[in-house]
């Protein structure tokens, strides 16, 4: 008689991750199958990008970046903003996003989680410039990278900035996609190359509370290299774990306590999230935007002077009232903690009638007149404001004048914002502005024209050199 062995139980079925869903889908996305509308925001974007980091080439924490990527940088076709010199993918992505973003002027969107996805740009340019790849090749890595970047933003509740942690965290798991794609590597790749990014790239909320440093605007582009550098790492047969959102001590595991992150892949292609993103109409953090128009408002419409003003009473979010609006922010001392401090950015609004990067400088910050007004700002949480938020960004800002006159006025959301968008021309103009200090009139045409006929550039590297500052 024998005994029947019984036969071993079928391995379970390889549950697919959610990176590898993600990956499959980018890795085979065409320019045929954008819209229309997500060409032109791209374009947008990059024009607004570019001024932005024309801009920030002039600045002091940009100078000091650059002088130490000199030394460390390795040899390469990937051209820097401004400079017009050629480094290696990984120190240009670097590069070019921190002038990107040093001002913080580029664009902003909030949803459980705030990001700035065009800081994202030149991980799609270097990886492009590497690669000679075309236009169409650009636009298809910027419209890829708002695209995560934004979804990955809605996914978690609360979002992990309400958990201490910084969003350039989310840009690490967004950039080696782009970088990948452009690079035209396989999905597999691509999965390794946000394995290997993401799993060692997270920030800490201390960049953008309290005191601020030059740090603040660094992170988010040091996420950007982080996704270069793992593409290339990839390409070469790296890997890194692929379970690095959904399994084992992955990003849900670690950032609890809820995701949902069907939002993650869902209707991929359907829409496109480039065309939800808004622009800043004034360089400073983003839940600054709508005091500052409502304030601007009140001020002009009344033609207040800045000694008739005796106090402005602020309802704003929880967040406006303590991160914007704590201690350290009624004294700033740089510009990284005035561009992030709602009292500093309406006392310059009631003294100089407008914001823009002239308040920004040491001068300013330290001018007697804006500083006269900075006790006289008011910030208060209210819950009402905190139940609308992010779908509004609503503020309610009352202005009290010495004779006892009051003016109110509630906004739901800034110039700027997808439902009260820049125009074409106002971004020119905005460009124009950041630009003119170290491009010529002629330069800055020729580059507006080629970013308005992107998708006929026929090299990356070309459109790259007419970035070049010829001042």
């Amino acid at each position: 008689m024998t005994t029947a062995i019984a036969a071993p139980p079928a391995p379970a079925a390889k549950k697919t991750t959610v990176t590898a869903e993600m990956s499959k889908w980018a890795a085979n996305l065409k320019f045929e199958d954008l819209s229309q509308d997500a060409v032109y925001q791209a374009k947008r974007f990059l024009l607004d990008s570019v001024g932005c980091a024309l801009g920030g080439y002039q600045q002091h924490d940009v100078v000091i970046a650059l002088e130490v990527l000199r030394e460390v940088a390795g040899h390469g076709v990937c051209k820097v903003i401004g400079s017009g010199e050629t480094m290696d993918a990984v120190s240009a992505s670097l590069a070019n996003a921190l002038m990107i973003r040093c001002m913080d002027y580029n664009d902003i969107y909030w949803k459980q989680d705030p990001s700035h996805p065009s800081d994202i740009f030149p991980a799609a340019m270097a990886a492009c410039e590497r690669s000679n790849s075309d236009g169409r090749e650009l636009i298809v890595g910027f419209v890829l990278g708002h695209e995560f970047e934004q979804r990955y933003c809605e996914a978690a509740f609360p979002g992990i900035r309400e958990r201490g942690w910084h969003h350039a965290t989310l840009t690490a798991f967004v950039s080696p996609m782009v970088a990948a794609r452009a690079m035209k590597l396989s999905w597999e790749q691509m999965q390794h190359a946000i394995g290997i990014s993401a799993s060692r790239h997270c920030t800490l909320g201390a960049v953008t509370a309290g005191k601020l440093t030059m740090m603040k605007n660094t992170v988010d582009p040091m996420a950007t290299q982080s996704g270069v550098f793992a593409a290339l790492l990839a390409e070469k047969g790296y890997t890194g774990p692929e379970h690095v959102v959904d399994g084992k001590e992955g990003l849900t595991h670690c950032f609890g306590p809820e995701w949902k992150l069907n939002i993650l892949t869902d209707g991929l292609g359907e829409s496109w999230r480039i065309t939800q993103c808004g622009m800043k109409a004034f360089p400073t953090e983003a839940l600054t935007h709508t005091p500052i128009s409502a304030t601007l408002a009140i001020v002009k419409d009344n033609d207040l002077k800045p000694e008739q003003v005796a106090k402005i009473h602020i309802r704003t979010t929880a967040r406006g009232a303590d991160i914007l609006s704590d201690p350290s922010k009624y004294d700033p001392h740089t510009k990284e903690t005035a561009d992030h401090s709602l009292p500093y950015v309406i006392a310059a609004a009631v003294a100089e009638r407008q914001v823009t990067p002239v308040q920004f400088t040491m001068a300013k910050i330290n001018d007697p007149v804006i500083r006269a007004q900075l006790r006289k700002v008011e910030v208060v949480a209210d819950p009402e404001i905190e139940k609308v938020f992010p779908a509004l960004q609503r503020v309610v800002v009352k202005i009290t004048t010495t004779d006892g006159r009051a003016s109110e006025k509630q906004l739901d959301f800034p110039k700027g914002d997808p439902r009260n968008p820049l125009t074409d021309r106002e971004i020119e103009e905005k460009v124009e502005a950041l630009a003119d200090p170290v491009m010529s009139k002629p330069a800055q045409q020729k580059l507006k024209d080629a970013i308005w006929n992107l998708e006929k550039c026929t090299s990356a590297r070309e459109l790259m050199s007419l970035m070049k500052a010829d001042k």
